[in-house]
């Protein structure tokens, strides 16, 4: 766990515990969104979405910025991601569960709408690593997704998503010889 992350509530845990709000967070972190543009992209229902609207600003995900006249002069308030979820970490082992799921969830649900499979990159491999090595493993690969994190947006740059996933291969761990 990395110490500079602080635990989510419960509340946070179960906001990010669904896959349609992962979504929600995607999409609106470039540009703020009004809970209309997010259904449409979404190709939900502009009721569903505002119930994870809400929850996301609830939580303080999502943050509405200043409110607009839509079509008809209508009032629309478009949100924006606040990246808060990059500044904590899950605990609890059900809330944790919960919210492995929903990231597969949602990496599934977008590695669908790409249009040409060749633009999707995917690496899967089997390491065998001592603890130690695990760990500066893991050290190293949160340090080269912090430094973009921290990078600003290229302006022509185009909009990438990443998945990681490190687990235990248990299929191997089944061949392993008994310790005495």
């Amino acid at each position: 766990m990395d110490n500079s992350k602080r635990p989510a509530t419960e509340a946070e845990a179960k906001a990010l515990a669904s896959a349609l709000r992962l979504r929600i967070l995607r999409l609106c972190l470039d540009e703020a969104l009004t809970n209309k543009d997010i259904a449409a992209r979404l190709g939900s229902q502009p009721a569903t979405t505002l119930h994870h609207v809400r929850t996301l600003v609830a939580t303080g995900f999502l943050a509405p910025a200043e409110v607009r006249r839509g079509a008809r002069g209508s009032r629309e308030i478009p949100y924006r991601a606040t990246g808060k979820s990059w500044h904590m970490s899950i605990t609890d082992t059900s809330a944790v569960a919960a919210g492995n799921q929903a990231m597969i969830n949602a990496f599934l649900q977008e590695v669908e709408l790409v249009d040409d499979p060749g633009q999707i990159m995917l690496t899967r491999m089997g390491l065998r690593l001592s603890d130690e090595n695990a760990a500066a493993f893991m050290e190293r690969l949160h340090e080269i997704f912090e430094e973009y994190k921290q990078r600003p947006p290229d302006p022509d740059g185009k909009p990438v998503s990443m998945f990681f996933a490190l687990h235990p291969d248990t299929g191997r761990l089944a061949n392993e010889p008994s310790m005495p």
